[in-house]
């Protein structure tokens, strides 16, 4: 054991008595104090077999090879910035001899408006810490996207703030969300196209076939004779089944391919599918369309379109609603297409474990269509209030089909 002025090795004292729990207290409490003031270089602890010798400079060599170890930057700064160290691989991250790193200000790092910022954050990174997506300005006048978190260090007696920062380089991540969304780009055309040609062969062959179907079974029907009134019953109600049928076919046809889309635009198509979607479930939609200050590019249109279809999906299979609202409107330099319904809700974000609601997989399919436009969509939703989709996509000037939209209440 050291002299108190200088760093010593802390062994607890045993006791049963109230007298002897009291002193282990006080000595516990001296033990937290001396570690903290860095006047304890070692400490014995008791375990199973035997007792073992712990020393902060074993743990610190430990947490160093930790650090060095890392795959991403890790940095101690003042808050104004200035690196008192830094790892290897923060060096490499920003293409720079370590030794030029250390002593540097980390604002070279960082363009003009982004220094402000991060000066802020230093200051005010709480307990927990912060983070941050900012640009990296590397030593060969490359740049790169990074994750910054702060934290702030204990002061270990010094009177100066410093900061932990770790520095995590994004462009992989980046690069990895850019094939994702131009994948996702691509299934959407492909699930278009897709689409294009089965609705082509059901407009262009089955359809065709039932009518001819149709149509040799009104002339069978005729040729029955009056007095087999059995047999003239059976026949009407086939024609009824057909033409049914040839409905059924159509309305599918249409949905996969709404070629109304292109030639009377997208007002027209939500007024048309408002109507039959009221008509086959008893839900009424009270639809909004504003004036739109420019138009909207084919795929664009196409988007709103598929978005509306599947929120109308979603809301017959698994909502329960009464009533459905649906707003067309222009916001900034796009459209906002907003479906709101009255139905039990559900919970947009489960909890891990938590069995997913059914339209889960609807609703990844929502926010590819906005995405593949460049748009974003939202959910806001709960159990028992209802659902509001919001998606808000940019116009795209010189292909769109319908310059202006028409307002009904």
């Amino acid at each position: 054991m050291k002299t108190p002025h200088q760093k010593k090795s802390l062994r607890p004292a045993p006791s049963d008595t109230l007298t002897g729990l009291r002193a282990r207290l006080a000595e516990a409490e001296e033990t937290l104090r001396a570690i903290r003031n860095g006047e304890v270089d070692t400490m014995v602890g008791t375990g199973k077999n035997n007792r073992q010798v712990f020393t902060l400079e074993g743990a610190s060599d430990a947490y160093r090879f930790l650090i060095e170890s890392m795959n991403e930057g890790a940095l101690t700064l003042t808050t104004d910035k200035l690196i008192l160290y830094a790892n290897d691989c923060f060096a490499k991250m920003v293409k720079l001899p370590l030794e030029q790193v250390i002593g540097s200000s980390f604002k070279i790092f960082l363009a003009l408006e982004d220094r402000a910022p991060l000066r802020a954050l230093l200051k005010r990174a709480g307990k927990s810490g912060a983070k941050v997506h900012r640009n990296l300005h590397l030593g060969d006048g490359t740049i790169i996207p990074v994750l910054i978190s702060v934290r702030p260090l204990a002061k270990s007696g010094s009177k100066t703030l410093t900061v932990g920062m770790v520095v995590t380089d994004l462009t992989e991540t980046r690069r990895t969300e850019e094939l994702l969304r131009g994948l996702s780009h691509r299934l959407v055309q492909v699930q278009e196209a897709e689409r294009a040609r089965v609705a082509e062969e059901l407009h262009g062959n089955i359809t065709q076939l039932i009518c001819a179907i149709l149509v040799r079974s009104q002339t069978l029907a005729k040729k029955l004779s009056p007095r087999d009134r059995a047999a003239q019953r059976e026949a009407i109600k086939l024609r009824g089944l057909l033409g049914a049928a040839a409905q059924e076919v159509e309305r599918i046809s249409r949905n996969l391919r709404p070629s109304v889309l292109k030639e009377l635009g997208l007002v027209a198509v939500l007024h048309s599918d408002r109507a039959e979607f009221t008509k086959r479930t008893g839900v009424p939609i009270k639809l909004t369309c504003g004036e739109l200050t420019a138009p909207l590019s084919a795929e664009a249109e196409l988007a709103c379109y598929r978005i509306f279809q599947e929120a109308l999906k979603n809301i017959e299979l698994h909502a329960r609603a009464k009533h459905v609202t649906v707003r067309l409107a222009p916001v900034g330099d796009g459209v906002e297409l907003t479906i709101q319904d009255d139905g039990q809700g559900f919970d947009p974000a489960p909890r891990p474990g938590k069995k997913k609601s059914p339209g889960g997989f609807g609703l990844i399919s929502l926010r590819e269509r906005a995405t593949a436009v460049g748009g974003t969509l939202t959910v806001e939703s709960a159990r028992g209030q209802g659902t509001t989709i919001r998606a808000q996509i940019s116009f795209n000037p010189g292909s769109g089909t319908n310059h202006l939209l028409e307002r009904k209440p």
